[in-house]
This record gives structure tokens, sequence and C-alpha cells, in this order.
């Protein structure tokens, strides 16, 4: 039972919830600037570049990645399990075929240790030809950037224990086909973690636009609205009962929001943009999507296509290319942070309800009920009103009360409803949408 004191502090703060506090330990702008730095000099690492070549290549990258996590474990006391896991591909961008590896650091949860955060960004890189493995390939921004936030998340939440298992993984093949991205969903899947976020991080260390446009207040999070593992009768039924925006991947992406309201002195506002990816592009969070796992994307508020899979050359007096000196490192500290806060918060939270059903038709209330969930202290009861994207009101139950609540006056042909789990520190699981039955 939660105690009375820590209720009503709780209760105090029902109407603005928050995801975290803002004490989020500040990421190292100086440190990650020597992860990308330390990442661009291995020259290239194309996915079909070299995997055994100590000092170039793919693999020499991979490498490096692993004793960085090796030596953060140290560091904590053996909490990290440094594990490889790798499988054969083949496509257009890899016609003879390749060796896909992730490097994954796994910190296993105090609590139940099925329940899964995934960390992830791409290590492996790319010039203009998509096939050329030979020319150097930078890739600072695209894709250091995620793999230096990653191995920095790392060190920072590994200072503490959490009830979730914390997944921090590089990926390669990203550029060959989102392979990195299909062989992390699939192990997931088949070590039958049950994941309540992928948070995968592509392109994050930038803030200079094409045109000269400069966006360091502002990082964008993209998520799926329709799911990409619903069959044709669950979108119909999702539909129906007009939760086409509050799907798992954008409930996602509204706790980051909400991370970044609750720790204002990261400084960052999150764009949350409606659609899985950039227009007509794609990024390794899909695959996990496609596997009906909780997945978003952030990336930087505006991007400069001259530095991102571009041959190193001057054109004009034009300078193309990937490279470390057009990168923002106190930008990506925030980003880092902000990753910090949100999985932090979720890995500390109970898992979301598994489903939520509502009742009220030709009524003037709401009968919101749920699945319970193991450990949760409370559950926070969210509703807007339907004209609404963002939660406006919510109360917090109890999670002895019963698992049910009657929200009197509350029409339910007006408003949207949905519930989340809350842990005896506070920490908030992401929302479950009200009206739909649960995936199967």
């Amino acid at each position: 039972m939660i105690k009375h004191s820590l209720f009503t502090a709780l209760l105090l703060t029902a109407a603005t919830p928050a995801l975290a506090k803002d004490d989020t330990p500040a990421a190292d702008p100086a440190r990650l600037k020597a992860d990308v730095e330390k990442l661009v000099a291995f020259g290239t690492r194309h996915t079909l570049s070299s995997a055994t070549d100590p000092k170039r290549g793919i693999g020499a990258a991979r490498n490096w990645g692993a004793a960085e996590f090796e030596r953060i474990s140290k560091a904590c006391g053996g909490c990290l399990t440094v594990s490889r896991i790798s499988d054969r591909f083949e496509g257009p961008r890899a016609p003879d075929g390749v060796i896909v590896e992730n490097i994954l650091a796994i910190q296993k949860g105090t609590g139940d240790p099925a329940h899964v955060i995934m960390i992830a960004g791409h290590i492996d890189s790319r010039v203009t030809d998509p096939m050329n493995f030979t020319a150097d390939a930078p890739g600072a921004n695209d894709d250091a950037s995620g793999t230096a936030l990653v191995i920095e998340a790392a060190r920072l939440l590994s200072k503490d224990k959490h009830r979730a298992t914390i997944v921090y993984a590089l990926l390669s093949g990203e550029e060959q086909g989102l392979w990195g991205g299909k062989l992390l969903a699939r192990h997931a899947q088949t070590e039958k973690w049950q994941v309540a976020a992928m948070l995968n991080n592509d392109i994050v260390g930038g803030t200079h636009g094409l045109d000269g446009t400069i966006v360091d207040g502002r990082v964008r999070v993209f998520s799926e609205g329709i799911r990409a593992s619903e069959d044709l009768a669950a979108q119909l039924a999702r539909r129906g009962i007009g939760g086409e925006d509050d799907g798992p991947s954008r409930s996602l992406a509204k706790a980051a929001i909400r991370a970044g309201e609750a720790n204002p002195a990261i400084g960052l506002e999150v764009l949350a943009v409606r659609r899985p990816d950039r227009f007509r592009r794609g990024g390794d969070h899909l695959p996990s999507l496609e596997l009906g796992y909780p997945a978003i994307r952030f990336t930087v508020g505006v991007e400069d296509y001259d530095h991102q899979h571009q041959d190193l050359r001057t054109e004009n007096g034009r300078k193309y290319g990937d490279t470390v000196d057009e990168m923002d490192f106190p930008y990506l500290a925030r980003v880092t942070a902000l990753n910090v806060a949100l999985a932090r918060t979720l890995a500390d939270a109970p898992p979301a309800p598994a489903s939520v059903s509502i009742d009220g038709a030709v009524s003037s209330d709401t009968k919101v009920a749920w699945t319970p969930v193991k450990d949760a202290a409370a559950y926070r009861i969210h509703w807007r009103r339907a004209d609404k994207s963002g939660w406006t009101d919510s109360k917090l139950v109890q999670a002895d009360a019963g698992g049910e609540i009657l929200l009197k006056g509350v029409q339910i042909d007006d408003h949207f409803f949905g519930v989340s789990a809350v842990s005896s520190g506070g920490a908030e699981s992401i929302v479950t949408f009200g009206g739909l039955p649960p995936q199967k």
C-alpha cells in the first residue's frame, strides 16, 4: 500500500504530472566531442568496410564501442553485461551479403528484468554512394552523435539502479537497410523482452540548417500514429474510438514532451512530429514499430544536407561532408540529457497498463477501468477534451482502491481517456489509451 504522506504529495501534483525531477545528471560536451572524434578517426565505419582491421573500419569502431561499455561497467561494479549479436543480411546495398553485428550493454533491472527500455544509435557511416566502403566516411553527426549519446547515457544511468532493464545498443547496417534495427527488434522478440520504449538517436548533434538557419533550442521526436503492427481489424477499432493520435509510439513521444517540460534546465523544446520519420526517410526505430514496440526517433531541429551522406569535397567554395567541425556539442549534451531524463523515469516506473476500458454511452459520467500492473503504487487517470492533443486533466488513485473510477460529469463523447502506472517514488509510465482492446 502506498504511504499516506507520499500519496498526498502525489495528489498535489495530479493536475500537472511530471515525468522527472529537474536534477538530470549533466552530459559532458567535451567527452561527447572526444567520442565523436574517436569514431571519425576510424576513417570509415561503412557496414561493408573491414571487420578485422584494428585501426580502420566498422570492426575497429565496434570493438572500441564494446571497450567503452566495459570501462563503464567496471566503474559501476560490473552492472553492465556487454554482448554482441549478429546475423547475415543481403540486399541491394550489400548484394554479396554481410555480417551485421550490434554491440549491446545490458543493465539488468532490479524489478522485472524483462521490462526493457532500449536506447540506440547506429555506428555505421557512408558517403554519397552507399556502396562505397573504401572512401573516408567520417559520419560525425550521422551517426557518431547518436553512438556517443548512447555511451554517455550508459555512463550516467549506470550510476543508479533502476526497476527496468536498460539496453544500450550500438547498431550496424542502418545505411544499408536498417539491418541493425531489425536485428535488435528480433533479438528483443526472441528474448521475450517486454519493451516499454525504444529511443532511437540518429543525427542529434547539429544546429545549423542548409539555409544557414540555426536551431539550438529544439529537438524533433518522430512517432507513428496508426500502428504498423496492427492488423486491419485493430486499425478499424482505433479509427472507431478516435485513437489515431494515441498509439504507444505517440504516447512515448508525449512522454518525451513531458520529460522536457519537467526538466527546464535542459533547455530543449520537444517538437513531436506526427509521422514515423522524416518525409520518405527512415531509421532504426521502424523495425521495432513493426513488431509492436513503442519506439521514437530523436533528430536535430534542423538538418544540413550538405553535411549528410556526402563525399568529402569542396565545390565552388561550398564545403561538403559530415565532419566534426559542423557539430554543436553543447546541443548534443542537452539531447543526451533529455534521453537520460526520459529513460530514467520510464526505467523507474512500472509498465503501462496492458489495457484500459471506458464506458459511458448515453450518460453524463464516464467509467474508466484498467488492468492492474505489478508494483504500481498508484494510477494516474488522464483525460482531455476530444479536440485537444495533449492530456489536460488527471486524477491520481491508489493502487489498492480498485481498478476503476467513475468520472462524474465527464461526458464520454466529448473526451478521450488514458491511464498510466506510477511507482512509489512518483515515476510514471507512458499512457495507455482508453477504449481499445489489448493487441494480440
